[in-house]
């Protein structure tokens, strides 16, 4: 079985408080029945792709619920919450870990300090978790402890400076290739792994997402979407316009596993 392959996935309908989710920039707000079509056309491509999606109900108390991969990992044998590491997102655990326990017979809980979903890469040799303002590394050491329980290698690397997440900038597109932006392709954590650079001026191209036999990837960066194409990858374009003006992307709105 490949990492990338799924058959079950979680995601959240958005709340009417995305416009106001957490962003770096000082750019417009999103337009919220854009974000909710672009939600909905991103549960039918994962259903599309052969998962079967649960679809959870907004949180408004919270902005950024909708990224629910950010709160949690999973993997066939188990589940792990996390402490994410914005303040404002630290309550939405709670709801998704009762929502992973239908699922899951173990959900382990994060022992310490904070790690985002965001910053952790799933390769078929190592889970890579990525050191940034969101995961710190009394986290990332929980977390690889975490891992090693269910049989998973957890490698701690440092992203640089200005990366939010670490999927921000790198995914994975196939078992040996990595699509990244020029940052990450160049600081040797990825060494082993084939890697393409993102082309400039489409950075926030880079987060894609493999599913099974199709990578997802933002409709709007059509460089991105050649340079997918001529690696030989069956691309599926999805408008991901307003989701990314919270600093967002396609790896985030979903927790994706194998349940067999």
């Amino acid at each position: 079985m490949r990492v990338f392959d799924f058959d079950h996935a979680i995601a959240r309908t958005p709340g009417e408080s995305i416009v106001h989710g957490l962003r770096a920039g000082h750019g417009p707000d999103p337009d919220y029945a854009a974000i909710l079509r672009e939600h909905r056309d991103y549960v039918a491509a994962l259903t599309a792709a052969g998962l079967k999606v649960r679809v959870l109900d907004p949180l408004e108390a919270f902005p950024d619920s909708m990224f629910v991969e950010d709160p949690a990992l999973v993997f066939p044998q188990a589940a792990i919450l996390l402490r994410p590491g914005a303040p404002s997102r630290c309550g939405e655990t709670e709801d998704l870990g009762r929502a992973l326990r239908d699922h899951f017979a173990d959900v382990l809980p994060l022992e310490e300090g904070f790690a985002d979903g965001g910053d952790v890469l799933v390769t078929p040799e190592a889970v890579f978790i990525g050191l940034s303002n969101r995961t710190d590394l009394a986290g990332a050491k929980a977390l690889q402890r975490a891992l090693a329980s269910i049989g998973r290698r957890g490698v701690i690397a440092q992203t640089p400076p200005g990366t939010l997440h670490l999927k921000s900038g790198a995914t994975l597109i196939d078992e040996e290739t990595v699509l990244a932006v020029p940052e990450l392709a160049a600081c040797g954590m990825f060494e082993g792994l084939r890697t393409l650079v993102a082309p400039e001026g489409e950075l926030s191209g880079a987060c894609v997402l493999r599913v099974n036999d199709v990578v997802l990837a933002g409709a709007q960066f059509p460089r991105t979407l050649d340079l997918l194409a001529a690696h030989g990858l069956d691309v599926v374009p999805l408008s991901v316009a307003e989701i990314v003006k919270v600093d967002a992307g396609l790896t985030c709105m979903s927790l994706r596993w194998m349940a067999g």
